[in-house]
């Protein structure tokens, strides 16, 4: 089994920023992508930003140029810098990560964490 754990959540007034942090542990062989959903009240849960193995990257039309995801590939961590937030940024964030226990691929979630972003 695999477990992602998130930190980094928390209140911030619009304008602000705040770093999520996710920590992959269990019976990782491979890690293929790393990203972020997020998940507002009443809404469905959307990709926020994904790191696929490669340096490629992926980010919402909403967050460009205000949020940056990054990997530590020696840690199987992920990180999400969020900038100049908006109070629609508010929502649950997830971290999201595709693995292998050397025999099978799966999708992976952490338990999420609030952001709360006030005008």
């Amino acid at each position: 089994q695999v477990q992602l754990v998130e930190s980094g959540g928390g209140l911030v007034q619009a304008g602000g920023s705040l770093r999520l942090s996710c920590a992959a542990s269990g019976s990782i062989f491979s890690i293929d992508a790393m990203g972020w959903y997020r998940q507002a009240p009443g809404k469905e849960r959307e990709l926020v930003a994904a790191d696929i193995s490669g340096g490629s990257t992926d980010y919402a039309d909403s967050v460009k140029g205000r949020f940056t995801i990054s990997r530590d590939n020696a840690k199987n961590m992920v990180y999400l810098q969020m900038n100049s937030l908006k109070p629609e940024d508010t929502a649950v964030y997830y971290c999201n990560a595709h693995c292998s226990d050397g025999y099978d691929w799966d999708d992976y979630w952490g338990q999420g964490t609030q952001v709360t972003v006030s005008s």
